[in-house]
């Protein structure tokens, strides 16, 4: 195998990751929403975290399992990108396995519940982190012609994850009752979700390409 080859194999691979991480994050809640009312029916949930105590519980475990492995097998441009990849792999398995308070909960319950909310914020943070610092930078001396815009779109995506994040603290600590009735934390974390797929899918090239990819051809930066 040829030093080009080699290298285009290893483009295509990280492609397919970033890929595969933007399909995983924009479909993950459409797939919770709609699965449950299929196969449990009755209304919306709180969150998307609370989908764990549904009979969509595999599929909450097992996607956010499958970002995580994802993420720990993306490298980026240096150092820092690989670092905040396994931060962000270790935060979404924890996220999975350690489920959100459910509205009975013991003390146990609680304390599993708090350090649900700490890989949740280590989670999106990170993913912010990737958007507005990581995946404005360029692995071209001249990048190419789109690279403004998809940098606006980046950085677009990282406001509205740490918006919705800010926002989903404000509801706990000062919304009553009623307000949360409107399920106002399961519509700012899926947007977060969704703003989170659309750059990773960008990334990965299928949004904003420079040019059609193709197996001869695999680019974006």
């Amino acid at each position: 195998m040829s030093a080009r080859t080699a290298s285009d194999n290893l483009v295509r691979n990280y492609l397919f990751l970033r890929r595969a991480i933007g399909f995983l994050g924009i479909g993950l809640p459409f797939v919770l929403i709609f699965g449950k009312l299929i196969v449990d029916g009755g209304g919306l949930l709180n969150s998307i975290s609370g989908y764990y105590y549904s009979g969509m519980r595999d599929v909450w475990v097992g996607v956010m399992c499958a970002i995580g492995v994802f993420l720990l097998s993306y490298r980026g441009y240096g150092r820092v990108d690989d670092i905040a990849g396994n931060i962000a792999a270790v935060a979404a398995v924890g996220v999975a396995l350690f489920p959100t308070t459910p509205s009975n909960g013991d003390r146990e319950d609680v304390f599993i519940g708090y350090l649900h909310l700490g890989f949740a914020a280590v989670f999106f943070l990170t993913l912010a982190f990737f958007c507005i610092v990581l995946f404005t930078k360029s692995d071209k001396e001249i990048p190419g012609a789109r690279k403004p815009e998809r940098n606006r779109l980046y950085v677009t995506s990282g406001v509205i994850m740490l918006v919705c994040l800010a926002l989903i603290v404000l509801c706990g600590l000062v919304f009553d009752d009623a307000t949360k009735s409107l399920y106002p934390a399961l519509w700012l974390e899926s947007v977060a979700i969704f703003a989170f797929g659309v750059a990773w899918l960008t990334k990965g090239g299928t949004l904003l390409p420079d040019r059609t990819v193709t197996p001869e051809t695999p680019v974006t930066a």
